[in-house]
C-alpha cells in the first residue's frame, strides 16, 4: 500500500464508515478488521469500532502495534474489540526495526501485546517470513508464547510495494519451508496458519495434517474482501481489481452479485493445472499470483485498482507459483 503520515485521498468518513457497516449487516454477520495501513491514525477509529459492536458485529483490528499504549488498548476494549493482531516480524528488534523501517518499533509492538493482553483481548501475532529459515520464526513465536499469545498468522511475501524486494527464494524453497513449518509444529500447542500461501493446504494434506480453523487455502472473494479507504471493494489487498464501490453500490450486491466474486467461487472456473488439481477445493491457488501470471514473479503490485471493464489478467488462472503438478507423487 502506498503508505505514510497522510489519509487516503477520497477516504470515507465518519458517517459513510457508519453507512458501510449498516450495509455490511445487510449481506450478513462477518468478522470486520479494522486494517490500512495503521488504522489508528484514523481519529475516529473508536467510533467506528463502537458502531460496529453495537450493530452486533464482532470487530477486531491489525495494527503494528506503535500507537497503542495502556490508554488506547483500554479504548479499544470498551468499543467493542475483541482481537487485535499485532505485526511482529523478528524477535530480534534491529531486524523487526529494519523491515519496518522505523528505529524503535519493535519494542512498541511488544508491549502493544502485552497492553491488549492485560485488557483481556486476545492478541495474534502477524509475521512476515524474511528469512528462509526456521530459527527466526521459532523465536517469534516463543517469544509470543511467552507474552501468552497462542494464535499466529505466518505471512509469505507478495513482492508488492515497499516489500517488493523481499522474498523466500524459488516456488520450491518457498513450498519447502512451508512444509517445514507445518512439520515443525504439528505438535505444539500453538495455532498457525500460513497467509498467501494457499497450497498449505495440499501439503498438510499429504503429511496427514488437520486444522479445522484454516479454512479454504485462498479465501479471496469466497469467504473474504476488503474495502479500501474510498470504498472501493476487492477480493483481497494484492488482487486490485475493484468488484465495486460501496459509496454507489449496496455491498450487499457488490458480494452477492459481483462477476468477479461470482467467478472466485466457482472452481469449475479455474484453468490450467489449478483446474485440473485434486485439491483445488481445498487450496484454489493464489488467484492475486494467478491474475499476475509471469509477471508475479517480477513486478510491483498493488500500484492502483483495476475496473472491471479494464481487466488485464486471468483471475481464474493457474497460480504460477505453485510447482506441483497434478497427479504426481507427494513428498
Amino acid at each position: 500500500m502506498d503508505a505514510g503520515g497522510r489519509e487516503a485521498e477520497g477516504a470515507l468518513s465518519t458517517e459513510e464508515a457508519f453507512g458501510v457497516i449498516d450495509q455490511v449487516c445487510e449481506a450478513g454477520r462477518p468478522i470486520v478488521v479494522l486494517s490500512g495501513g495503521e488504522p489508528l491514525l484514523r481519529e475516529d477509529i473508536y467510533e467506528i469500532a463502537q458502531y460496529g459492536t453495537d450493530q452486533g458485529l464482532r470487530m477486531v483490528m491489525g495494527s503494528s502495534g506503535v500507537l497503542i499504549d495502556r490508554a488506547s488498548a483500554a479504548c479499544l476494549r470498551e468499543a467493542g474489540i475483541s482481537a487485535v493482531a499485532i505485526s511482529l516480524d523478528s524477535a530480534d528488534p534491529e531486524v523487526h526495526d529494519s523491515f519496518r523501517g522505523m528505529s524503535g518499533v519493535w519494542e512498541k509492538a511488544v508491549q502493544a501485546i502485552r497492553y491488549c493482553r492485560d485488557e483481556g483481548m486476545n492478541v495474534q501475532i502477524n509475521t512476515s517470513i524474511i528469512q528462509s529459515d526456521i530459527s527466526s520464526l521459532d523465536s517469534v513465536i516463543s517469544l509470543g508464547m511467552s507474552l501468552g499469545v497462542c494464535d499466529y498468522q505466518v505471512f509469505f511475501p507478495v513482492p508488492s510495494g515497499r516489500g517488493r524486494d523481499f522474498g523466500t527464494g524459488s516456488p520450491g524453497e518457498y513450498e519447502d519451508l512451508i512444509r517445514h513449518i507445518l512439520l515443525h509444529y504439528r505438535n505444539r500447542e500453538v495455532n498457525i496458519r500460513p497467509t498467501c500461501a494457499p497450497q498449505f493446504r495440499r501439503i498438510a494434506d499429504n503429511l496427514g495434517i488437520r486444522n479445522g480453523r484454516w479454512g479454504r487455502g485462498c479465501i479471496a472473494g469466497i469467504s473474504y474482501c476488503r474495502i479500501y479507504a474510498n470504498g472501493d471493494v476487492t477480493p483481497c489487498p494484492y488482487l486490485p481489481v475493484s468488484a465495486g464501490n460501496v459509496r454507489n453500490t449496496p455491498f450487499s450486491r457488490i458480494w452477492h452479485q459481483s462477476e468477479i466474486f461470482t467467478a472466485l467461487r466457482d472452481i469449475n472456473r479455474l484453468t490450467g493445472k489449478c483446474g485440473r488439481c485434486d485439491f483445488k477445493e481445498v487450496c484454489g491457488g493464489c488467484r492475486a499470483r494467478a491474475y499476475r501470471g509471469a509477471d508475479a514473479f517480477s513486478t510491483s503490485w498493488c500500484d492502483g485498482l483495476a475496473r472491471p471493464e479494464s481487466l488485464g489478467g486471468e483471475l481464474c488462472a493457474e497460480d504460477p507459483w505453485c510447482p506441483y503438478q497434478p497427479g504426481e507423487v507427494p513428498k
